[in-house]
């Protein structure tokens, strides 16, 4: 149960029946944008399997079954290969010691930016690269300091754009993109979702919802309190593709 799931929020354990309510929430609100919802067993195996983004990237060529860094999840994939492989026609992998979480992989068009993180290796990075390239795709690895994923501080909203968190603002990976900059005291809020010229955004980061809304963009709210505190966000719940 996800009660049991890795945190290092310190926010207190979540009340599951209010994350299923979240959940539920998540997933009408991904279907009201027009997506198709495909809703995985639960498996109590894996505290962490909720959030599915890590042990996968789907690409529009393929996709790639991840090899997660933290020892808890380590065996998650095999569950996401069977699913993913009613979808695709070409699946990939990252072999150990290679580690990989796809919350630290942002794609921007056909390039892909690669976090490199306690759960994201160099060796796993550099196997996605060499995986992209094979498709015509390409990445590259950034390294940042004191956050648990890429995405957890940084989220790409289309037409050369980005939510940022200011200690990534100026790094220079980034440096061609817009940036919409999210204040310190809000920095949970960069991890948003953009889907079909809508920005699903965290409940309760009005500062980020006014930068988000001056620049032009139609945001839906969803609280996600409850996956905060197993260190999770919005994009952590579904893989989109």
């Amino acid at each position: 149960m996800m009660v049991h799931g890795i945190t290092s929020a310190g926010l207190g354990a979540p009340d599951y029946r209010l994350a299923l309510k979240q959940h539920k929430a998540y997933v009408s609100a991904l279907r009201s944008l027009g997506l198709q919802v495909t809703m995985l067993e639960p498996d109590s195996s894996y505290p962490d399997s909720t959030f599915v983004e890590d042990v996968a990237l789907c690409t529009s060529k393929m996709a790639v079954v991840t090899s997660p860094g933290a020892v808890a999840r380590m065996g998650e994939e095999a569950g996401m290969e069977k699913v993913l492989s009613g979808y695709f026609d070409h699946l990939e992998r990252i072999s150990y010691p290679g580690t990989l979480e796809a919350g630290d992989v942002m794609m921007v068009g056909d390039h892909f930016y690669i976090g490199i993180s306690e759960r994201t290796n160099q060796n796993g990075a550099e196997q996605l690269i060499r995986i992209l390239q094979r498709y015509g795709m390409t990445g590259e690895g950034v390294r940042f300091d004191e956050m648990l994923h890429l995405k957890t501080g940084v989220s790409y909203l289309e037409d050369d754009t980005m939510l940022v968190i200011d200690e990534l603002s100026a790094h220079p990976a980034f440096e061609r993109f817009k940036k919409i900059i999210v204040p310190p005291e809000e920095a949970y809020a960069a991890n948003a979702v953009w889907v079909n010229n809508t920005v699903l955004l965290a409940k309760g980061y009005p500062k980020t919802l006014r930068n988000l809304e001056c620049n032009g963009y139609r945001v839906l709210l969803l609280d996600v309190s409850e996956f905060r505190k197993l260190d999770g966000g919005l994009s952590c719940l579904s893989l989109r593709f």
